[in-house]
Order: structure tokens, then sequence, then C-alpha cells
């Protein structure tokens, strides 16, 4: 199996020591880990890596696979749209007609991210959830597991999103500047109005 693990602590220390864990899961063989970071989300939203491990190749990354795409999506201006009690903004690109199924695996990961406390983020492949598991609870932490494919699509939803909101905010600006012109331009003829009514034309000074 194919996994994104969000690991939540009480202790910021716990999760360096959960990386750690997966590494030393990965030695062993027990587990195949593609990538990882510890992160941080300030009160502003955004996502600070602390500690990494995987293809550092994209430079500000956690990897140059899932796990950076994640971090860059959910420290973003859309991690806000996605954040919150719904998922539904990515639940509705997928034309879903259940709405317990517009639940977004990207919003359960964003909401396990919270506030100045360190998360664990990671791209496993494992053979069961148990060894995991097992370690992170040893280091209390709590994992919330999603299936990588599932990310990956609600990653490709994402982008579409964030592409359609780009051009609902470009809509709204212009919008927005056109009234401001119209209004402009009202104050502009009315102060005219006003001249002309002081000083009405051909009118000669008495």
């Amino acid at each position: 199996m194919e996994n994104v693990l969000a690991v939540s602590f009480a202790e910021d220390a716990q999760a360096y020591e959960a990386m750690t864990s997966l590494k030393e899961l990965d030695t062993q063989q027990q587990i195949a880990l593609q990538g990882a970071a510890v992160v941080v989300r300030d009160q502003d939203g955004h996502l600070e890596i602390k500690d990494q491990v995987g293809d550092t190749g994209l430079e500000g990354t956690a990897t140059g696979g899932i796990v950076g795409l994640i971090i860059g999506i959910l420290g973003g201006p859309l991690g806000v749209l996605i954040g919150g009690a719904t998922g539904l903004l990515i639940g509705s690109l997928f034309d879903m007609d259940d709405a317990d199924e517009t639940e977004s695996v990207l919003s359960d990961i964003s909401r396990s991210v919270r506030v100045d406390h360190a998360s664990l983020l990671a791209e496993v492949a494992e053979q069961s959830p148990e060894v995991v598991d097992a370690a992170m609870s040893r280091v209390g932490g709590t994992v919330l597991r999603r299936d990588l494919d599932d990310v990956r699509a609600e990653i490709a939803a994402a982008e579409d999103a964030q592409e359609a909101a780009r051009k609902e905010a470009r809509k709204a600006l212009h919008e927005k500047r056109r009234e401001q012109v119209k209004e402009k331009i009202h104050a502009k003829i009315e102060e005219l109005k006003t001249k002309l009514h002081r000083h009405p034309v051909g009118a000669g000074s008495s």
C-alpha cells in the first residue's frame, strides 16, 4: 500500500523522533520511505519545513514528490480554502452527488497540521499500517493515513481549483476597478455640472 501520512504530536520534539523512526524502518526495509518532512504551521497558515528527507531537487519543497506538493498547496492561498471544516471546493471538482463524499483528503491532512505545532508528513509504501502505527504511537504520534492515489487526484484537482480561484479573483478585481472608474467618472460629471451651473456657458461678466 502506498499512503500519505500526517502525524500530529503533543510535543514538537516527538515529531523529530518520529522522523528518525521512519528512517530506521526504511533502513530495516519494513517500509519504503519516499519522502518526509517535519513542518510547523504559523499563525498566517504558512508551513515552515523544519526537517526533511527524500529528493530535495526542487527548491523550496520538502521533496521532489508528493510531500513537497502537499506542503506547497497547504501552505499557499488554496490551503485557506481547503483547511476548513469541509473540503467542498475540492470535492465539487469530481462532481460527486453524495454530500458525504465531498470531504477532502487534503482537507483532512490540512486540519492535522495544527498552528504552532510540529507535524510529520510522509509518503510511504507499507505492507500493513501496524508497523508505522506502532512506531508513531511509541513517540506519542497520532497517525492520519490517506491513500496515495486519492491524494494525487486531489492535488491535480487543487491545481484546477487554484486556477479557477485566480480567474475569479481577477474577474472580481476587474469589476471592482470598473466600479471605481464609474464612480470617478460620475463624480467628475457632477463636479462639471456644478461648475457649469455656477458659470453658465455664454454668460458674460457684469
